[in-house]
């Protein structure tokens, strides 16, 4: 006997793939109109992080924390929708642990940098939500970095070499550029490389969670 789920439940998985598939663009482009925008920052030289800071940092605080809450109930519509890549559960769990990372780094507001906000000194003694950030992170990149490659070595299995392949890349890429933005203790190229590898990740999730969405519709 085939058994099927309700159209609502369908319905409601649906949706919420739909707003995981949104979270990366949403995300980006919030970050990415901050940052050209907000007197004092400079890509090369600050974390997206910073911008939770200021008068304006609400709107990085809401971008970490709606993109988070995104991720979760797309991981949730996952554990019951089939996926090639993600499969049925250390896929879901690593979305939701990454959307999770997200939630804490907007509830922790990073430290301010050098710089910004505006007339910010140099780094002095690391607060105790600037540390707790930092953990946050620890919570989303990790989870992020073995999603790829989890679903690299599944697609591989099926043979869907194209998959397979830009899932393993972007996790390396990613992971690469974490190691080197912490080696190299924020010099500029690093912070460039990291920020293109943060596009990068949400790219994956965006483009892999709209296959999910797409299975589920048909």
């Amino acid at each position: 006997m085939i058994r099927t789920r309700p159209v609502g439940r369908v319905t409601a998985d649906a949706a919420l793939l739909a707003g995981g598939v949104l979270a990366g663009p949403l995300w980006v482009a919030v970050a990415l109109a901050q940052g050209l925008t907000r007197a004092g920052f400079d890509f090369r030289r600050h974390p997206v992080s910073v911008l939770s800071n200021g008068d304006l940092g609400w709107v990085q605080i809401a971008n970490f924390v709606l993109a988070g809450l995104l991720c979760l109930g797309a991981a949730a519509a996952l554990r019951r929708i089939p996926h090639p890549g993600l499969g049925p559960v250390s896929g879901p769990w690593l979305i939701g642990q990454y959307g999770l990372g997200l939630v804490l780094s907007g509830i922790f507001v990073a430290d301010p940098v050098d710089g910004f906000p505006a007339g910010t000194p140099a780094p002095g003694t690391v607060s105790w939500h600037g540390l707790a950030h930092f953990a946050a992170g620890a919570v989303a990149f990790p989870a992020l970095i073995a999603a790829c490659l989890v679903a690299a070595r599944r697609f591989a299995g099926r043979g869907e070499r194209g998959w397979s392949v830009f899932s393993a890349v972007t996790g390396l890429f990613f992971a690469a550029a974490w190691l080197a933005l912490i080696g190299s203790g924020g010099r500029p190229v690093a912070m460039v490389l990291f920020a293109l590898a943060v596009a990068a990740g949400w790219a994956w999730v965006t483009v892999t969670l709209w296959r999910a969405r797409r299975d589920a519709a048909g």
